[in-house]
C-alpha cells in the first residue's frame, strides 16, 4: 500500500521536477522481410512495421492520461537493416530507409532506429552498402536514425570501419549543410553496443531479441538534482544512498508503464533503461546534478569522480527496483541537450578532453558535440577510436555522436531545436592523427587476465 507521502512525492516529481517516461520503444524483427527485389523488401518492411506498431502511439497516450505521467516519445527500433538488405540485389540501401521513414510517419512516431550495421570484426557486402548509404539516407528522411558498432571487448577495434565512419560523418554533415549538419545528430558510432537500448539515435532490435518487444526508457535528472540538493551537507555514503533510493522510485514507475504498454499491445515486456537523459530545459540537467554535489562548475577537477558516483548509484537503485534493467542505464552527458553542459563549455570549464575523461565512467560517450565544419575525416575517426578504446578496455559501452557543423568555427553556435537543443562549436586538437588512422586493419582485443 502506498503512503500519502509517497503519492505526493511522485506527483511532485512529475509536476515540479520534470520526471517523465522518455520513451516507449517497440522493437520489431525484420528478418522475415528479406527479398532479392529491393522494392519488395521495402514493401515488406513498411507493411510489418505499420501492422505491429499500429496502436503504439494511442496506447502510450492512454497510459499517460490514466497514470498522469508524461510519456514524451513513442518510438520503434528494428533489426539492423544491413542484415535485412544483404540478400537484395541493390547497391543502394536508401530504399529501405525510405520504407522505414514512411512507416514511422504512418504510425505517428518521431524516430525509428535500426538503419544499422555491426562491423566490429569485419564488414560483409551488406554492411558496406549500408554504411555508404547512410549520408543520403539521413539527408533524405526525417525520422530514420543510424548506428554502426565498430568495436567490442572480444573482437577489438575495426579501424577500417572507424576510418570509414569518419568519412561518412563528414559526408552526412555536408548533405545536411543547410541544417547545420543535423543528419549527424541521428548517427551514432558504438563500441560494445547493447541490443535492447530504447534511446535514439542508437536503438536497434538485436538478433537475440524476440519477434517484437516493448522496452522503456526513463529519465529524471531534475528529480535526482532536487534529491541531491536536499543532502547538501551530508557525506558521500548518504549522497549515494539518496541517489540510489531516487533511482529506485523512478525505475519502479518505468516498469509499471512498460508492463502496462506491453500487456495492452499483446507483446512481451523487455527492459527498463534507467538513464538520466537531460533535456535543454533548465532544471533537467546532469551537469546541474554534479554541481549540486559541490562542484562550482561541471568540468572542474572532481567532475569525473562525481559522475562515477552518480552513475553507480543510479545503476544500483535501478537493479534494486527491477530484475529487467537493461539498455544503457546510467548518466548521459550530451552537450547540446543539457543546459548545464552548454554553460560549462561556454564558460571554459569543460572541453573535449575532459568530456572524454568523463566517458570512462558514464553510461555512453561523447554525445551531441559540435566541432568545426572543416574537421577532417581522420580527426573524426581518431576521436571515435579513442572512445572505442575506452569501451573495449573497460568492458563498457561507449559511443560518439559528433557533428562537424559546416561553415562554423569554434565559439559559434548551432541550433537544432526541440530535445536536440543547441551547442557551441568546440575546439578539436590541432595536431594530426592521419597517419595513425590510415594504417588500417584491426586493433587486437585486449587481454584481461593481466589487469592492473
Amino acid at each position: 500500500m502506498l503512503t500519502m507521502q509517497e503519492i505526493m512525492e511522485t506527483i511532485n516529481m512529475v509536476q515540479e521536477e520534470k520526471l517523465d517516461i522518455r520513451t516507449i520503444t517497440m522493437g520489431i524483427s525484420l528478418r522475415d522481410c528479406c527479398d532479392p527485389d529491393p522494392k519488395k523488401a521495402g514493401q515488406k518492411i513498411y507493411d510489418k512495421i505499420t501492422r505491429l506498431a499500429e496502436n503504439l502511439v494511442p496506447v502510450g497516450e492512454d497510459i499517460a492520461r490514466e497514470f498522469g505521467i508524461p510519456i514524451v516519445n513513442k518510438r520503434i527500433s528494428v533489426t539492423p537493416i544491413s542484415l535485412v538488405g544483404d540478400c537484395a540485389h541493390t547497391e543502394d540501401y536508401v530504399v529501405f530507409a525510405k520504407a522505414m521513414d514512411r512507416a514511422a510517419e504512418e504510425v505517428g512516431v518521431n524516430f525509428i532506429g535500426g538503419f544499422s550495421a555491426l562491423v566490429h570484426k569485419g564488414m560483409t557486402g551488406g554492411d558496406t552498402k549500408l554504411i555508404q548509404s547512410i549520408p543520403r539516407a539521413l539527408a533524405e528522411t526525417e525520422r530514420v536514425c543510424a548506428s554502426v558498432n565498430v568495436a567490442t571487448t572480444k573482437a577489438g577495434i575495426n579501424m577500417d570501419a572507424v576510418y570509414l565512419m569518419g568519412k561518412v560523418i563528414r559526408e552526412t554533415a555536408e548533405k545536411t549543410r543547410e541544417r547545420d549538419g543535423l543528419g549527424c545528430a541521428k548517427l551514432v558510432t558504438f563500441a560494445n553496443v547493447p541490443e535492447d537500448n530504447p534511446f535514439m539515435a542508437g536503438a536497434f532490435h538485436g538478433v537475440g531479441e524476440p519477434e517484437s518487444v516493448i522496452n522503456v526508457g526513463v529519465s529524471g535528472p531534475g528529480v535526482v538534482s532536487r534529491a541531491v540538493s536536499r543532502v547538501k551537507e551530508s557525506d558521500f555514503g548518504t549522497l549515494a544512498e539518496t541517489i540510489k533510493k531516487t533511482a529506485f522510485k523512478i525505475t519502479r514507475m518505468g516498469e509499471l508503464v512498460g508492463r502496462s504498454a506491453a500487456s495492452r499491445l499483446g507483446l512481451p515486456f523487455g527492459i527498463v533503461d534507467i538513464s538520466l537523459a537531460p533535456t535543454p530545459a533548465v532544471g533537467d540537467s546532469v551537469a546541474e546534478i554534479l554541481e549540486s554535489m559541490g562542484l562550482e562548475r561541471c568540468g572542474t577537477h572532481g567532475t569525473t569522480a562525481a559522475l562515477a558516483l552518480l552513475n553507480d548509484a543510479v545503476k544500483k537503485g535501478g537493479a534494486m527496483a527491477s530484475s529487467y534493467v537493461g539498455g544503457l542505464s546510467g548518466a548521459f552527458i550530451p552537450v547540446s541537450e543539457d543546459a548545464g553542459m552548454i554553460r560549462a563549455v561556454e564558460e571554459g570549464a569543460l572541453d573535449l578532453n575532459k568530456l572524454e575523461a568523463m566517458t570512462c565512467v558514464c553510461s555512453v560517450g561523447l554525445d551531441m558535440i559540435a566541432v568545426p565544419g572543416d574537421t577532417s575525416a581522420e580527426t573524426l575517426a581518431a576521436i571515435i577510436a579513442d572512445e572505442a578504446a575506452i569501451g573495449v578496455i573497460n568492458q563498457k559501452t561507449t559511443a560518439v555522436r559528433i557533428i562537424p557543423a559546416p561553415g562554423k568555427e569554434v565559439g559559434e553556435r548551432v541550433e537544432y531545436g526541440g530535445l536536440l537543443g543547441s551547442a557551441p562549436v568546440m575546439q578539436v586538437h590541432r595536431f594530426s592523427s592521419a597517419d595513425f588512422v590510415r594504417r588500417g586493419g584491426r586493433i587486437p582485443a585486449p587481454v584481461h587476465s593481466l589487469s592492473n
